[in-house]
């Protein structure tokens, strides 16, 4: 059986990982700071990512050959700048570096958008310049980069998830669908946009089984985590208002753009669907569905 250690296991997208790779035969470590969705099989570890010793310690006890890196620094409306990153980005270097060491021969990393030059619309790994206009995203390219730089030497097979825009169940508040879904069902008003932003939204559940079939796979470099179609953020909020019965308690226009914010930002999903061969289960509107009931669930319990 092969051995995968997921990191961030409790995280949004991490939690989401388990299961998949449970279905596909892996032996599950999960490193994780939080309750986690417990499968069969799943064996747990907790274990402080940023001291190198103690990571140096759980790869060479679990002695995985697959390698999942999830764990990052993330609160909303902080990792886009917060020091913490440089933190993430020294501690993921130590993780690889254990992780070959120990005889580790497959890794795939969670990277970001944010790593490419946002002013153009459609973004895909080989066209696009890589520059960055955030810290986190600075960070997670230079981590990619070296990576790429230090895979032969380290003797690992490698890829580079790039995740666009992610909603559905457990996505913290601070973010669009999280906190338009909450307050809407929560009774009260909620302020926006204009809304005439245009992003590549995908449901959690799709993004960590792109993860789980890359990491499955023998696909090389990075590769968008993305559907490759343009939702208009006014037309995902509008469908949330439906969807909640509120549409009446949004109010765009409330909240300003920031001078700094792309108005689109679309992946190139080519890689993906036909490289990978991975196609999503969930259309926007059956996600959204999806995500506004967990919210409403969650609100009631």
């Amino acid at each position: 059986m092969t051995r995968v250690l997921v990191t961030g296991a409790s995280g949004f997208i991490g939690r989401h990982s388990l299961a998949p790779l449970i279905e596909r035969g892996y032996e599950v470590h999960a490193v994780a700071r939080g309750a986690v969705p417990a499968p069969s099989g799943l064996q747990i570890h907790a274990c402080d990512l940023l001291d190198d010793r103690a990571t140096a310690a759980l790869i060479r006890a679990v002695a995985p050959s697959h390698l999942l890196h999830f764990a990052w620094y993330a609160m909303p409306g902080r990792f886009w700048t917060a020091p913490e990153n440089l933190d993430w980005a020294a501690a993921s270097l130590r993780l690889l570096r254990s992780f070959a060491e120990a005889g580790g021969r497959r890794a795939v990393l969670a990277g970001s958008c944010a790593e490419y030059d946002w002013s153009q619309p459609v973004l895909g790994e080989a066209a696009t310049p890589l520059t960055p206009h955030t810290l986190y995203g600075a960070a997670k390219n230079a981590v990619r980069s070296c990576l790429e730089a230090a895979a032969e030497a380290l003797g690992i097979s490698w890829a580079w998830g790039r995740i666009f825009w992610v909603y559905g169940p457990h996505e913290p508040r601070g973010r669009l669908v999280s906190d338009v879904a909450a307050g809407l069902l929560s009774g009260a008003r909620v302020n926006v946009s204009t809304g005439i932003q245009i992003r590549d939204f995908m449901h959690v559940e799709d993004v960590a089984r792109a993860f789980v079939a890359l990491l499955d796979s023998e696909l090389r470099g990075p590769v968008n985590i993305a559907t490759g179609l343009a939702t208009p953020i006014r037309d995902l909020v509008a469908r949330l208002g439906a969807l909640t019965g509120a549409a009446e308690r949004i109010d765009f226009g409330t909240r300003t753009l920031r001078p700094d914010e792309p108005l689109s930002l679309v992946g190139d999903a080519t890689r993906l669907t036909a490289e990978l061969g991975f196609a999503p289960r969930y259309d926007l509107e059956r996600g959204l569905a999806l995500t506004v009931d967990w919210w409403r669930q969650e609100g009631s319990g």
